[in-house]
């Protein structure tokens, strides 16, 4: 069983499975690790993502399902004694990514909620943070434990032999490098001022008397807020900073002044304060961008590209000039896979279908014809995309994925040296696994055998 594609599978099951517990009722405990409880029907649910995830090619037992679940429990129970580090605003930016992601599939947040079980945006946040927040704590440990590993060539050598002697040497699909050219759709000067004007007025008819719940709920362009008006907050609650801090700036009661985060403009209200928690309702307003706006940023994106098309410039240089892209701007435009923290892409898994039928057909050097994208949170950009590199499906060779052949070997290396530190683990852990279970043949000593 390939390590990697368990645990990433494990993790998009426990999104799923750990959501939806809450809504279901609690069934039989399978095992307890540490503090950690994993249910009966937890099993089933991965099996079944697990197979999904691959396309059926990848089948489990009950026993080898639980066997895994316990190691990624081990892992966490011990990063919590160990205490790993977590950095809480980075969870979060990883689960507005996620949230992103699937809103993509789904069509918006609120979507992604309900489709999940949740009553709306705010909890399935607060649940995927700390999922995500366990999942940081398992990474965490996993460093930790083999952060000192490193692989020699003579070692990549064996290993590639030794697949080529089992027929079991991987086949590599499409892959390709990208690089963009991303110019965000200015909002006019005029529309913040009546963005702001706006809210100041809302801001003024309260004090004077008005609700800002019923004001919130008529005018607030944040969809939960309807089904939600009031978030209960903790500063390490799964908010952007900008909102976090103006509301634990505030006295109970106090409407702020209206600020600016990357979902548009706000004013917030502090219902309650309870110790460390705020109660607290907001108004979210987008501005609007005109027509006119739009036709102008997607023609300086045409005539971009013409240069470059032309060689009148290099996309690099167009890179330089005219990227608003802050990730990919000092690196020549380069998009990295989120997934490799590399640069290539398998085509056949892009998760946005919108970019995978834009750039599916183009070869190395060819550039997209400009498109529009709108995100999540409101920003608004234009795009072109240069196909720096193409390669074809192919079986590995050492000679043309030498790199990824000792990622594979390190990775190999890595669980290896993990496995062993499981098994000493195990000693000096509470594990408690249900008699339902104790008949596996687990491959490490969960039962004190």
């Amino acid at each position: 069983m390939n390590r990697n594609i368990l645990f990433i599978a494990f993790m998009l099951f426990m999104y799923i499975a750990n959501a939806q517990n809450g809504k279901q009722k609690i069934d039989g405990v399978a095992v307890v690790v540490g503090k950690n409880i994993v249910l009966d029907s937890d099993i089933e649910k991965f099996k079944l993502e697990l197979e999904q995830k691959t396309e059926g090619k990848i089948k489990i037992t009950d026993c080898e399902m639980l066997e895994e679940i316990m190691k990624q429990k081990l892992l966490a129970h011990h990063a919590v004694i160990d205490s790993v580090p977590v950095n809480s605003e980075a969870i979060e930016s990883e689960v507005t990514r996620k949230i992103d992601y699937l809103a993509g599939q789904l069509g918006d947040a609120q979507k992604v909620a309900e489709y999940y079980g949740f009553d709306d945006e705010a909890d399935l946040r607060k649940e995927l943070f700390e999922i995500q927040k366990e999942q940081t704590l398992i990474q965490g440990k996993e460093s930790a434990i083999v952060e000192n590993l490193d692989v020699t060539p003579e070692e990549v050598n064996n290993f590639y032999q030794n697949l080529v002697n089992e027929d079991a040497v991987p086949e590599f699909g499409t892959e390709i490098e990208m690089a963009q050219v991303v110019v965000y759709v200015q909002t006019p000067v005029e529309e913040e001022t009546r963005i702001i004007t706006k809210l100041k007025q809302y801001k003024k008819e309260v004090e004077e008397g008005a609700s800002f719940r019923t004001k919130a709920i008529l005018y607030s362009q944040d969809p939960a807020v309807t089904q939600q008006p009031v978030y209960t907050i903790t500063k390490e609650s799964p908010f952007v900073k900008e909102f976090k801090e103006v509301a634990f700036s505030l006295e109970e009661g106090e409407i702020s002044d209206p600020f600016k985060t990357v979902f548009g403009y706000h004013i917030i209200q502090v219902a309650k304060i309870r110790g460390q928690e705020l109660d607290v309702m907001h108004i979210l307003l987008q501005p609007k961008i005109s027509n006119e706006q739009l036709q102008k940023t997607g023609e300086l994106l045409e005539g971009i590209r013409a240069d470059v098309l032309a060689g009148k410039t290099t996309f690099d240089e167009a890179v330089k000039e005219y990227s608003e892209d802050k990730e990919t701007k000092n690196s020549g435009g380069i998009i990295i896979n989120p997934s490799t923290n590399g640069t290539y892409f398998e085509l056949s898994r892009l998760v946005d279908a919108e970019l995978y039928k834009r750039i599916s057909n183009l070869q190395k050097g060819e550039i997209s014809e400009p498109f529009f994208e709108r995100t999540r949170t409101g920003e608004n950009m234009f795009k072109i995309i240069l196909i720096k590199d193409r390669i074809e499906p192919h079986k590995a060779t050492l000679s043309k994925d030498y790199i990824k052949i000792q990622e594979l070997t390190l990775a190999r290396k890595r669980e290896e040296t993990i496995n062993k530190w499981v098994e000493e683990k195990i000693e000096d852990t509470y594990i408690n696994v249900s008699d339902k279970f104790k008949g596996c043949e687990f491959k490490s000593n969960w039962v004190n055998k």
